[in-house]
């Protein structure tokens, strides 16, 4: 088998998942371009571990095991946040997730009780 072959259409993958990954807004869309990145690694060790004869044997597709259960993992983890933004802000869009929190300053008059000075008359 002619390695090149598997090699470039893993190169085409792993590029199209890249250009998924920073074009796309959908946060569901950029798990998807992580997945085929993911599958073009996973081809290229396998690919690997048949033309290329190492010390360990079928090493390449022990390596590929291990990435599909990563894989398997970030899609469990990736879809539970972004379900939980989807309840929260019912969308799934990349641009509206605040990367921090700020924090709601109370106005002076609005203030609770409890939050009154601990020495104040009530």
């Amino acid at each position: 088998m002619r390695p090149v072959i598997p090699y470039v259409t893993a190169a085409l993958l792993f590029g199209l998942g890249g250009y998924g990954v920073l074009r796309r807004r959908n946060a569901v869309l950029v798990l998807m371009a992580v997945e085929l990145m993911l599958n073009a690694v996973n081809l290229v060790l396998v690919t690997a571990d048949t033309t290329v004869r190492a010390a360990l044997p079928h090493s390449g597709q022990v390596f590929a095991l291990f990435v599909i259960v990563l894989a398997a993992a970030e899609i469990g983890v990736g879809l539970a946040i972004v379900l939980q933004l989807y309840r929260l802000r019912a969308s799934v869009t990349i641009d509206d997730v605040p990367l921090t929190e700020r924090p709601t300053a109370v106005p002076a008059g609005d203030a609770p009780a409890s939050a009154a000075a601990p020495g104040a008359a009530r």
